[in-house]
């Protein structure tokens, strides 16, 4: 990858929701989460602005997935001038399930079964645009 490009915005794609991941790459190689969310596809105009407002990016990750399409000609839309890239969206559900649990610690009685059995309380389709932000990212 372009030693330039530092801070990406991710973007996992879907019908109903899209999860967003803004993350650098830092001079050790390690990736840092910067700011993330999960909001209606609806918003997805409003959520890309609002990642700018945290720091700029220089590119964008889409998941090929659903409403990839679409997401990406409304990103392309709304910022012509910043790269797009659509990426593979493989395995990054479990890959997301797992940073989520890495982020929020399991308490109480969710800390005695395995994190492999336990479905998150809430949504992690931004943690599946981290997954694909790191790829990007360490690649």
């Amino acid at each position: 990858m372009n030693d330039q490009v530092k801070v990406i915005l991710a973007i996992d794609p879907g019908h109903a929701k899209c999860g967003f991941a803004l993350a650098r790459r830092e001079s050790d190689g390690s990736v840092s989460l910067l700011w993330h969310k999960v909001e209606p596809t609806d918003s997805l105009i409003e959520a890309v602005s609002e990642a700018g407002d945290h720091e700029d990016f220089s590119m964008v990750v889409i998941g090929s997935g659903t409403e990839s399409k679409m997401v990406t000609e409304k990103v392309r839309e709304h910022l012509p001038s910043i790269g797009i890239l659509v990426v593979d969206e493989k395995d990054t559900s479990l890959q997301a399930r797992e940073l989520y649990w890495r982020h929020n610690p399991r308490r109480g009685w969710r800390f005695l079964l395995p994190a492999s059995m336990q479905v998150p309380p809430e949504p992690i389709d931004d943690f599946a645009a981290l997954v694909m932000a790191r790829r990007v990212l360490m690649d």
